[in-house]
């Protein structure tokens, strides 16, 4: 290569002359690129995920099936003294071998390729390994329960149990991964097989745990994948001579070969002579767009323009990661994914001879060839076409949208789905005589023998790109001209964003109202098709959502509740009461459903507001106090096609409404049970919550900060239902059953409390109940916890406590209390989200 020639082009573009192997002809070849030394492989950041999970997994296993991962551990080890003695020497030897060979010889091959910052790098992976194991056994040692920290540990005589991950495997790990793959490094394909084989061994004969191992193993993979991602990794994609070795092994003998960009005023200053061969083309620009791979014009001895795209290895990992997520939330698509750059090549190859055999226009494929990490695909150029994209408005004729729905009639009739149609793959162009043709391009991830629903969502996608340039009232008329009103009946249902791919995605968001105006231009050419949209996804965000919160809830129930104590609490106190305090908190559902359909600017019926309020009990195991019931109240009523800004102005009026009525409740109670403070002198627990409330309301009206402070969380929530209210204030029988909702809610809530407190044989006056309970939950929704767990019980025992209750009998109310109002009524608010998302009310 000393005869090559490199320099820079005005664009950015490495201009570099190749020179021909011995087996070719004697001429240069002409390469236009812009090369990337360093690339940030997707495959390092599922890496660091895929080994945060599975460490997580091992951890969680090694508490949860501790007997199990113990027993596992003593069957490998059964006989760890004898084979210990037997094998002394050569575990001697091959540790040996693994700490000092192995990064000596990696290294020195590294050097010898002249690699040297991923010798750098090798050395921080392992460095940062080794930190990282050593900071895993401190914290596991000092953090860590008693069953993990047994599980992770090896029986020493004399010295017990002592835990063991061996930080050094860590390390090694660590600098494996980042010395590169082990098909292409012989001493880092050794240095694995010794490092298995050495773990293995000191495994077997008791030196270390089977979670050790595997936590060593992930944590130094981890690393390794972090210093890959965080760096880049070392180019293996097919660059100059390389690129034009694969074109050569395609059957090619390329000229000159000049990169393709996607921007049209992107041009490179270094180009054929021949100024009618511009590579920059619109229909390379759309080749380039439609997939995320490198295009390249070639050009050989015989002066016909040809384009190469070329796949590379470290790009497929998103794409397959995107098209098993497809397949795993549409319906109807199978899950077949390419797993490797050769089978990715494969499917490509197979659609396009598919496409071209069933009649379909489409560029030929007519080569491949592979060199590192790349495969070029060696296309025929479709001369003077442009994308539908880049069509000009007044060329966009009935003709053109025709041509385009036969060549998808020809594919789908040989069983053929494309499953990306776009604006980019549709190339368009017109004969002398004045005929157009559309060739169909980017089949990288179609079917064959596909299914019929992945046909319709086909349609879909071609009638909305049609729609996106025509629009909507044009595109379902050159629809209902080229389909049958079986097809046009059909994909009426299917006109959802999530049927269409990423780009078209975009473009219609931009084009607000799109498929809307698609199904009412569908319903006049056909009124007797139904637009009623269908479920074709599995699963939707709602239902990852209502799954995130049924896992929080399990793990908070498992973390937080003693069961033990609910079991004494529970044994201790009178059921009968006990009953009455859950009817009550029951209860409370039907107060705080009469408040919503009160307060709703639109008709909600009692029966699923007093289901909303049931479903916020179970999100309140995931949302902080109030928070839940809350988001829930502005689902339903967004749901019913209340506006947005109404919607929280309602919801935030029964919030308002509800603490109003608690306090004129106080003083109600104060007044006619005779206790209060305008009858006799309050109980000391009244007395310091009416101190702090005052010292609250002076030092907001005195203290500037405070003041800016309080006004800044008061004066919206004014602003929003200020407008509420008045209008609310015309309609006092609304407004009365309003506060008649907010009392029965809060009465259940002052009233189960008494009870719980009756069951143990204790009394309070119902206005230091009341007082009790209006701390302990607004403490609860101060404190960012689910359900304002810690907080709630902290503040209700303070408070019983306070007013004269026995701090154990306080302590056990409280526990029964929370049972009763929180823990008991989440299986019946579970069934009620159930029920309302089916019904589609959430």
């Amino acid at each position: 290569m000393s005869n090559s020639r490199t320099d820079r082009a005005d664009a950015g573009a490495e201009v570099s002359d190749v020179p021909p192997t011995e087996s070719a002809a004697p001429t240069l070849v002409r390469v236009v690129d812009t090369p990337e030394d360093r690339v940030r492989h997707p495959r390092a950041l599922v890496w660091m995920i895929a080994c945060a999970v599975g460490i997580a997994g091992v951890l969680v296993l090694s508490v949860v099936a501790h007997g199990t991962t113990e027993g596992v551990t003593e069957d490998v080890r059964s006989f760890n003294d004898l084979l210990a003695a037997i094998l002394f020497v050569p575990v001697a030897v091959l540790q040996g071998l693994v700490s000092m060979f192995a990064p000596v010889a990696v290294m020195i091959e590294l050097g010898v390729r002249r690699l040297g910052r991923q010798i750098v790098e090798s050395i921080v992976a392992a460095a940062l390994g080794l930190l990282i194991g050593i900071l895993t056994t401190i914290l596991v040692s000092n953090l860590g329960s008693d069953e993990l920290v047994r599980t992770m540990s090896v029986w020493e005589r004399g010295n017990g149990y002592v835990l063991a991950i061996p930080e050094y495997a860590v390390a090694l790990t660590a600098m494996l991964t980042v010395a590169g793959p082990a098909t292409r490094r012989r001493t880092v394909r050794i240095s694995w097989n010794l490092m298995f084989a050495a773990l293995l061994i000191v495994l077997i004969t008791g030196q270390v745990s089977l979670p050790g191992v595997l936590v060593a193993l992930l944590l130094g993979r981890l690393a390794g994948a972090a210093v890959q991602y965080v760096s880049g990794i070392r180019s293996e994609r097919a660059y100059g001579p390389e690129l034009v070795m694969a074109v050569r092994r395609a059957g090619f003998a390329p000229m000159s070969l000049t990169r393709v960009h996607t921007s049209a005023g992107h041009t490179d200053s270094h180009t054929d002579s021949s100024p009618d061969l511009v590579p920059d083309d619109p229909v390379a620009r759309a080749l380039s767009r439609a997939g995320d791979n490198r295009v390249y014009a070639l050009y050989c001895d015989d002066g016909v323009r040809r384009d190469v795209v070329v796949l590379d290895g470290d790009r497929q990992v998103v794409g397959m990661i995107t098209r098993l997520w497809r397949a795993l939330r549409l319906r109807g698509i199978e899950g077949r994914a390419a797993i490797s750059l050769k089978a990715v090549a494969e499917r490509t190859a197979l659609l396009s001879y598919a496409a071209t055999a069933a009649g379909v226009r489409t560029p030929r494929l007519l080569g491949i060839g592979e060199f590192g990490d790349s495969i070029a695909l060696v296309l025929e150029h479709a001369s003077h076409a442009v994308s539908l994209r880049d069509l000009p408005d007044d060329q966009v004729h009935d003709d053109v949208l025709a041509e385009a729905w036969k060549q998808l009639g020809r594919a789908h009739d040989a069983g053929l789905t494309h499953r990306a149609l776009t604006q980019d793959v549709l190339l368009t162009h017109r004969d002398p005589d004045g005929s157009p043709h559309v060739w169909i391009t980017g089949w990288e991830q179609g079917d064959i023998a596909s299914s019929p629903l992945s046909r319709r969502l086909d349609l879909v996608q071609m009638l909305t790109l049609i729609g996106l340039r025509v629009g909507p009232r044009r595109a379902v008329a050159s629809a209902v001209r080229a389909l049958p009103d079986a097809d046009i009946a059909a994909i009426g249902p299917l006109i959802q964003s999530i049927a269409l791919p990423r780009t078209t995605r975009e473009d219609v968001r931009r084009a607000k109202g799109l498929l809307g105006e698609l199904r009412g231009a569908l319903v006049e050419r056909l009124p007797e098709a139904s637009v009623q949209p269908q479920r074709i996804s599995r699963f939707s965000a709602r239902t990852v959502l209502t799954t995130t919160l049924m896992i929080i809830a399990v793990a908070v129930i498992v973390t937080t509740i003693n069961f033990d104590e609910i079991a004494r609490a529970v044994r201790e106190a009178n059921p009968w009461w006990v009953a009455v305090a859950f009817a009550l908190a029951v209860l409370t559902w039907f107060g705080a459903g009469l408040t919503l359909v009160a307060f709703s600017p639109t008709r909600v019926p009692l029966g699923r507001a007093t289901l909303t309020a049931a479903a916020g009990s179970f999100v309140a195991l995931a949302a902080p106090a109030g928070i839940g019931p809350a988001a829930l109240n502005l689902r339903l009523l967004t749901q019913r096609g209340v506006t947005m800004s109404m919607a929280v102005a309602t919801v935030a009026l029964v919030q308002v409404s509800q603490f109003v009525v608690t306090v004129l409740l106080l003083v109600a109670l104060s007044i006619f049970t005779g206790s209060g403070a305008l009858v006799e002198l309050p109980s000391p627990a009244v007395l310091i919550a009416l101190g702090s409330v005052a010292l609250g309301v002076v030092a907001t009206l005195l203290v500037p900060k405070v003041r800016r402070w309080g006004m800044g969380i008061i004066a919206p929530r004014l602003r929003q239902v200020w407008p509420r209210l008045a209008q609310m204030l015309s309609h006092p029988g609304r407004l009365a059953l309003g506060v008649a909702g907010n009392l029965i809610m809060t009465l259940g809530y002052i009233v189960a409390l008494w009870c719980c407190l009756t069951a143990f044989g204790q009394s309070l006056s119902l206005v230091d109940i009341a007082l009790v309970n209006l701390v302990g939950n607004a403490l609860g929704a101060l404190i960012p916890t689910p359900g304002g767990l810690g907080g709630v019980e902290g503040a209700l025992t303070a408070g019983l406590t306070a007013a004269g209750v026995p701090a154990t009998i306080a302590f056990s109310a409280t526990i029964l209390y929370r049972l009763c109002t929180y823990w008991g009524r989440v299986p019946m608010g579970w069934i009620a989200m159930r029920y309302l998302e089916r019904k589609g009310d959430l």
